[in-house]
């Protein structure tokens, strides 16, 4: 009983503990959040894809607002668009120590960009069904599907050899 108690009063002062911490911390992803190039490189990425964000909004609204095509299919040219932009973007300023081929680099940044867009198409089909406007939605679904994009493109089109 006295073991109990000298140990809760050694305890009160003390914050509790994460127990997620310590297993993310000898990982490779913990290892990679405490390095400050990465937090750099992801500001960087986060700056190109919000130019791409409006690139991908202002086409995508001018298709379906201004021209009447399909949401569906004004988000497939509204990708095509904004793909471009931030692929050289990212090429030139995000990952530039990380360049190889353009080619090489240049396919997979488009099979991570294809996965995305599936992404985006489901989420912005769920989301117009759901009640919410295409634009709207268009906005969301981009979002959500802004982790995936920046995970696939860091670990795969542009990493280091």
């Amino acid at each position: 009983m006295r073991a109990q108690g000298s140990r809760s009063r050694r305890l009160r002062g003390r914050r509790p503990r994460s127990t997620l911490a310590p297993v993310i911390a000898g990982t490779r992803a913990g290892r990679a959040l405490r390095r400050p190039q990465n937090w750099l490189q992801l500001a960087k990425f986060a700056t190109v894809g919000a130019t791409g964000y409006a690139v991908n909004l202002s086409v995508f609204a001018a298709l379906v607002s201004g021209a009447g095509v399909h949401y569906l299919a004004a988000a497939v040219c509204s990708f095509l668009v904004a793909v471009t932009n931030n692929y050289t973007w990212n090429r030139l300023w995000t990952f530039r120590r990380q360049r190889g081929h353009v080619a090489y680099q240049g396919i997979r940044f488009l099979v991570v960009s294809v996965a995305a867009l599936a992404a985006n198409l489901l989420f912005l089909a769920a989301l117009v069904s759901a009640g919410l406007d295409e634009i709207p939605a268009q906005a969301a679904a981009i979002v959500l599907v802004t982790p995936l994009n920046f995970v696939g493109n860091k670990l795969w089109s542009f990493r280091v050899r």
